[in-house]
């Protein structure tokens, strides 16, 4: 019975410096999902932003659809694109996922 008591204590002893192995733990693994994942994400979304701002009429782009065409008008929030000679779509600006360049 004595050694079942000295063994829960000593394991108590040791347990006391756990609290700040599992802060450690914690902060390092919030820093890899801030350095793997949320930081890349946020840079891809500041790069969209950039590419959907810099549109004008005559940028050859392709859609989020997979449609290439040439934006023939942009407003606020939508952009007239022409897929083929006399076919125009309104589609939102957000849609546009890649510029190939210039008419």
């Amino acid at each position: 019975m004595v050694s079942e008591a000295f063994a829960m204590a000593g394991g108590a002893s040791k347990g006391g410096g756990q609290g700040y192995e599992g802060l450690i733990m914690l902060v390092l693994m919030f820093a890899i999902f801030y350095f793997l994942l949320i930081r890349p994400q946020q840079k891809r979304a500041k790069q969209h932003r950039e590419l959907v701002s810099a549109l004008k009429p005559g940028d050859q782009i392709v859609t989020a659809g997979g449609l290439y065409g040439k934006v023939a008008a942009i407003e606020e929030t939508t952009v007239t694109v022409e897929v083929a000679t006399g076919v125009k779509i309104k589609m939102n600006r957000s849609s546009v996922t890649e510029v190939k360049g210039d008419a």
